[in-house]
């Protein structure tokens, strides 16, 4: 029998370590640059959500997203 998996729909450890070797060998100015070139697109917004409302946001988002 086989663990459980802890990933997200669509994850598996190769991907985790294919995300995580991408920021280990980024550069401070590539960094800055996604940093920058994120807080520019205007399809996407950020915003401070309330630790305790975090649950029904994920909730609203994962049944638009369906």
């Amino acid at each position: 029998m086989t663990p459980q998996s802890n990933f997200p729909p669509g994850w598996d450890e190769a991907r985790v370590r294919r995300v995580l070797a991408h920021y280990e060998k980024q550069t401070e100015e590539e960094a800055v640059a996604e940093d920058e070139a994120a807080a520019e697109d205007t399809t996407q917004t950020v915003m401070e959500v309330p630790t305790e409302l975090v649950p029904a946001v994920r909730e609203l988002i994962a049944k638009r997203q369906r």
